[in-house]
């Protein structure tokens, strides 16, 4: 499966707009006009979401425009595998840090990247998981006392 270089800079275009979309929205909810005092709150935030809206529509029209590299491939089948492998346990590390807590994520997380990816042996990979995490708590928790989410797991052992 290829994908074109168009297709990902319409995407990605379409992707820009939506956020000057957002930006825009937000703008409108703290008032775009100019009263006695000067500009509201949004008036500014307003015309840069308009501006980004602006640019990705340019750049829309530009690519339909350019058909000399239609047949250019952004990312083939064995580059996205590739992009997949290292995106998608990201994500897995921020959904289970949300449900299990951020130092059992972060430990899983290590475990994998260096077992799966790496292919490390299992005791390296533990090994590293675990002083990655305890180093880490040692630095947030007691050096900045800056307490990050635990999860069930460590408050069922009292670690809070």
């Amino acid at each position: 499966m290829d994908i074109s270089r168009n297709t990902m800079e319409i995407a990605t275009a379409c992707a820009t707009a939506a956020a000057g979309g957002v930006v825009c929205y937000g703008a409108t909810l703290n008032g775009i006009t100019w009263n006695d005092g000067g500009p509201e709150p949004g008036y500014f935030p307003f015309y840069i979401g308009c501006l980004i809206i602006f640019g990705s529509l340019v750049t829309i029209g530009q690519t339909v425009l350019r058909r000399a590299t239609v047949s250019d491939v952004f990312i083939d089948g064995e580059r996205l595998r590739t992009v997949l492998a290292f995106f998608l346990p990201i994500v897995a590390l921020t959904l289970v840090s949300a449900w299990l807590g951020l130092y059992i994520g972060m430990a899983l997380y290590i475990f994998y990247a260096m077992r799966v990816s790496a292919g490390f042996r299992n005791p390296a990979s533990l090994f590293t998981a675990a002083v990655v995490v305890a180093v880490n708590f040692v630095i947030f928790e007691k050096i900045f006392m800056v307490p990050l989410l635990k999860g069930p797991i460590l408050e069922y052992f009292g670690i809070y």
